[in-house]
């Protein structure tokens, strides 16, 4: 990773965040940060800022397609959830009591549930936590903090999904996770997988940078850098997934990019990919594109130590 030495001026109003820039999205620039390890905006923006557009407008200004789309793909979405349940349950040795952190409307801890998990969910937006409770979901309409935290108590495997690159802080966000896992415990984060070989392919051959969206999403993360992040928490690391990488699509010359509207389309045929071919393969391929670090998002396992005996 490519960053500059602490005492040159990068022109930052963050003295604690430095680093190389390396582009720029809106007001915001992106840094390689020597202190997190991973790529980010800067200058961050303020708590209340975000948390005014978690709580009440990111599932109506943002998203406002989410929840219809979400139920076209549910059969393909539990494709993905099943995976990496199955590979949960694989490292813990048993279905236990599971939080997911940032759990939206609902639609994994749905699945969770009605798979023998005990499944529980803590979600900051009122209309995605709301949704999911009138489907029955034990979900807490709470930001994940210090307090929220001690309330929930302590879980076997803890999922976080799509939430780390918005946060302003990921990494007491991660160890304050790993707080609440049981030794032995398994936690399963999901970002996107940004700067990888295939997006700066396309962008040496002149595409733009399509997946900077600050200040939506603060933070970039790759493989490598999730799981400087696990480790840097004192988690072990276990494993790697991803899923299919639509940025193969632009590099087989369907430009969704460029030309938006052809993009539910490309989905649809990811999904009938997914969707054709059996467990066992899905996840050998999937395996394979992670352990060379390409793929869509960067899905990242990671047990946090069990007790000394005796201790």
């Amino acid at each position: 990773m490519a960053i500059v030495e602490p005492n040159v001026d990068t022109s930052h109003d963050e003295p604690d965040h430095f680093g190389k820039v390396i582009d720029t999205s809106g007001e915001f620039d992106i840094i390689e940060c020597t202190r997190c390890g991973f790529r980010h905006a800067s200058p961050l923006p303020s708590t209340d800022d975000l948390n005014a557009t978690y709580t009440e407008d990111y599932y109506t200004e943002e998203k406002p397609d989410y929840l219809a789309h979400a139920a076209e793909d549910a059969e393909w979405a539990q494709l993905s959830y099943d995976d990496r349940l199955h590979k949960t349950e694989q490292l813990l040795g048993y279905k236990g009591r599971l939080l997911d952190i940032g759990s939206g409307p609902g639609f994994f801890l749905e699945r969770a549930a009605t798979t023998g998990w005990d499944a529980q969910g803590i979600e900051p937006s009122r209309q995605a936590s709301s949704f999911a409770q009138t489907r029955g979901l034990n979900v807490t309409n709470a930001f994940f903090d210090a307090t929220s935290a001690t309330e929930l108590g302590t879980f076997d495997t803890i999922v976080m999904t799509n939430m780390l690159e918005h946060v302003p802080d990921p990494i007491e966000l991660v160890r304050l996770a790993f707080t609440c896992l049981e030794p032995g415990g398994i936690i399963c984060v999901t970002a996107p997988n940004d700067y990888n070989g295939f997006q700066n392919s396309l962008r040496a051959n002149g595409t733009r940078p399509w997946w900077l969206a600050a200040p939506h999403h603060l933070n970039y993360f790759d493989f490598d850098s999730l799981e400087r992040l696990m480790v840097r928490s004192g988690g072990l690391l276990k494993g790697r997934m991803t899923s299919f990488p639509m940025e193969m699509f632009a590099l087989l010359g369907d430009d969704y990019i460029a030309d938006p509207t052809i993009g539910r389309g490309l989905h649809n045929k990811r999904k009938h990919f997914d969707q054709t071919m059996t467990p066992a393969i899905r996840e050998s391929l999937y395996s394979s594109l992670a352990t060379s670090g390409l793929g869509r998002e960067a899905i990242v396992f990671a047990q946090k130590p069990a007790r000394a005996h005796g201790s």
